[in-house]
C-alpha cells in the first residue's frame, strides 16, 4: 500500500477502534489517539527523509514533479457518447506538501497530548479528533480536485462539534460562525470546480477530469470552454478566469485568514478548548495558504500575477491590522489569535511577490508559525487549566511562581516576534526580501509594502514584550490571591515533554532553515518559472 494512503487513513482506523470499544475503556482512548498520531508522525518523517530533491522538473503541470504518487479509479460513470466521468483517488506530494505534512503530523501529536485535559464524552471527542486528522492530511496530499474538496469539506464537521460541544461559554456562537464562514467560501468553490471539470480534458483518455495537474496546463482546456485561456469567456460581465480565481481565493482567504475575512478566528480560538485551538492555528490556517499556492496560483497563474498588487495589499493590511488588534487585547488567547492574523499576512505578501525568496519565505513562515502558534496556545492552556482565567491584567510576577513556564513563554514570544536565531526571523526576512526584490524583478509590488511589513515586525515585538512585562515581571500580584498562588504550579513532566521539542524545532529551523528550504526549493523554482512563462 502507498505510504501516503497509510498516512491519510491511519487516524480513521484508530478512530473506528475507539468507537467500537466500550465506554468502560474510556481511559485508554487518549493513549490510542496518541499512538495513532505518533504512528502518523513516523510515516511523515519517513516520507520526508526519502523525498528526493535536486531533480530536473518539467514544471508544476507535469506529474514528474510529484512523488509517492498513487492513482486509482474512484468514481466512474459512463455518460454515453459524451464519454466518462473521471474521478480518481490521486495523491502525491511535492516539496511544499512534504514540509507541511511533517509539521501537521507533529502538531497533531501535540494536540493529542493537550487533549488529555478533556474529561467529558471522551469517545466522541477522540473519534472526531482523528476524523479531523485524516481530513487535514488528506488535503495536503490530494491532487484530484474532487478528492481535495472532499477532504476540505470533511474538516468542517469535526471542527464544528469540537468547538460547539467542548468549547467555552459562547461555544455555539463561535462554532456556527466558523461553520458559516467556511461553508460560504467552499460552496462557491464547488461551482468553480465543476466549471473547471467541464473545461478540462485528460489528454490520454479524452474524458473530462478533476485532475489538478491537468488543470494547470492550458493545452488541456477545451476550446471555447468557460475557463479556457483562449476563449475569453465572461461571467456576470467579468472575465471567467478572474471570477474563478477570486472565488477560490476568497474560500482560502477565509481559512488563512485574510482581513476582512478573519472575524471568525478570534471567537473560535477563545471558545475552543486548547487542543482545538492548537489545530486551528497550527494546521487549519496553513490549508488556506497551501490552497492559494496549489489551486489559485497553479490553475490561474495569469490572474494571480495581474492581481499581485491587491494580494500584497491584503497581506500588508492583515499584518498591520492583526498587530494593532493584538496590542489592544486583554485576553491572552485573543491576543495570540490576532497575532496569527498578522503573521499569516506575511504568507500572502511573500506569495504576491512571485519571487523565489518570497514564496520560500511564505512556506517557511507557514511551517514556523505552525510550531510557534502550537507552542503559544499550549502555554495559554497551561495557565487556564490551573485558574480558569486568561486576562493579562489579572496576573503579575508569574516569573517568580513559575520559572520554568516563564522560560518557555519567553522562548515562544521571542521566536514569534522574529528574534534572529529562531525560525520566524528567517521566514519573515525571506518574505520581506522577496517583496522588496519584486519591484525591480517583475514590477508586481512597490517598495512601501516591504516597509509596512517591517513595521508589522516592530509591532509584534511591542505586544509580545508588553505582555511579558505585565504578566511575568515585578512583584507577585494575582486576582485570585493566595488561592491562585497555590494553584499556579510550575510545569509538570507531561507539559515539559510537550513544550521542549517545539522550542528546539523553533531554534533548529532558525539555525538550519535548509531543513525546510532545501525540500521546497525545487517546487518553488518550478512555480516561479511556471508563472514567469505566463508573463512572456
Amino acid at each position: 500500500m502507498n505510504i501516503l494512503t497509510l498516512l491519510i487513513f491511519t487516524p480513521i482506523l484508530f478512530g473506528l477502534l475507539i468507537l467500537l470499544l466500550p465506554s468502560s475503556m474510556r481511559a485508554s482512548f487518549k493513549y490510542i489517539t496518541l499512538f495513532a498520531t505518533l504512528l502518523q508522525l513516523c510515516f511523515s518523517i519517513y516520507i520526508y527523509l526519502h523525498f528526493q530533491t535536486g531533480a530536473s522538473f518539467a514544471g508544476i503541470s507535469n506529474e514528474g514533479q510529484y512523488q509517492f504518487v498513487q492513482k486509482l479509479p474512484w468514481i466512474s460513470l459512463d455518460l454515453g457518447t459524451v464519454g466518462k466521468m473521471q474521478i480518481e483517488y490521486f495523491v502525491g506530494i511535492d516539496g511544499i506538501s512534504v514540509t507541511l505534512l511533517v509539521m501537521t503530523s507533529l502538531v497533531m501529536v501535540i494536540a493529542a497530548i493537550a487533549s488529555w485535559e478533556i474529561t467529558s464524552n471522551l469517545k466522541g471527542f477522540f473519534a472526531l479528533f482523528l476524523l479531523l486528522d485524516m481530513a487535514v492530511v488528506g488535503v495536503f496530499c490530494a491532487l484530484d480536485f474532487f478528492l481535495f474538496y472532499t477532504f476540505y469539506e470533511l474538516m468542517l464537521l469535526p471542527l464544528y462539534f469540537l468547538i460547539g460541544m467542548w468549547g467555552g461559554a459562547r461555544r455555539e456562537y463561535a462554532a456556527i460562525k466558523f461553520f458559516l464562514y467556511t461553508l460560504f467560501g467552499s460552496v462557491f468553490m464547488l461551482l468553480v470546480m465543476v466549471g473547471l471539470y467541464l473545461s478540462v480534458k485528460d489528454p490520454v483518455t479524452g474524458n473530462h477530469t478533476f485532475n489538478i495537474i491537468h488543470m494547470m496546463n492550458p493545452a488541456n482546456y477545451i476550446e471555447g470552454s468557460v475557463f479556457s485561456v483562449l476563449s475569453h469567456a465572461t461571467i456576470l460581465g467579468m472575465p471567467a478566469r478572474t471570477v474563478g480565481f477570486v472565488v477560490l481565493f476568497i474560500a482560502f482567504a477565509i481559512k488563512v485568514p485574510v482581513v476582512p475575512l478573519h472575524t471568525w478566528l478570534p471567537d473560535a480560538h477563545v471558545e475552543a478548548p486548547t487542543p482545538v485551538s492548537i489545530i486551528l492555528a497550527g494546521v487549519l490556517l496553513k490549508i488556506g495558504g497551501y490552497g492559494i499556492i496549489r489551486i489559485c496560483m497553479g490553475i490561474f497563474p495569469e490572474v494571480a500575477l495581474s492581481g499581485a498588487f491587491w494580494l500584497g495589499l491584503l497581506g500588508v493590511i492583515s499584518i498591520l491590522y492583526g498587530a494593532f488588534n493584538a496590542l489592544a487585547q486583554r485576553d491572552l488567547k485573543r491576543m495570540i489569535a490576532y497575532s496569527s492574523v498578522s503573521h499569516m499576512g506575511f504568507v500572502l505578501l511573500g506569495l504576491a511577490s512571485n519571487t523565489a525568496e518570497g514564496i520560500s519565505g511564505a512556506v517557511l513562515q507557514m511551517v514556523s508559525h505552525g510550531f510557534l502558534s502550537t507552542m503559544l496556545f499550549f502555554l495559554v492552556g497551561v495557565v487556564y487549566n490551573r485558574v480558569h482565567d486568561r486576562d493579562i491584567y489579572n496576573f503579575r510576577g508569574l516569573g517568580t511562581l513559575m520559572p520554568r513556564y516563564t522560560v518557555y513563554v519567553m522562548v515562544a514570544f521571542f521566536a514569534s516576534l522574529g528574534l534572529p536565531g529562531f525560525s520566524a526571523f528567517v521566514a519573515e526576512a525571506f518574505t520581506l526580501a522577496g517583496a522588496f526584490k519584486s519591484h525591480s524583478v517583475n514590477g508586481l509590488l512597490p517598495y512601501w509594502m516591504a516597509v509596512c511589513g517591517s513595521v508589522g515586525i516592530l509591532l509584534s515585538a511591542a505586544y509580545f514584550l508588553w505582555t511579558l512585562q505585565r504578566m511575568f515581571f515585578g512583584t507577585v500580584s494575582l486576582k485570585g490571591g493566595d488561592i491562585w498562588k497555590v494553584a499556579l504550579k510550575d510545569l509538570n513532566m507531561r507539559e515539559t515533554v510537550t513544550l521542549l521539542p517545539l522550542a528546539l524545532i523553533a531554534l533548529a529551523l532558525g539555525i538550519m532553515p535548509s531543513l525546510v528550504l532545501g525540500k521546497v526549493n525545487d517546487s518553488v523554482l518550478a512555480l516561479v518559472a511556471f508563472t514567469q512563462n505566463v508573463l512572456r
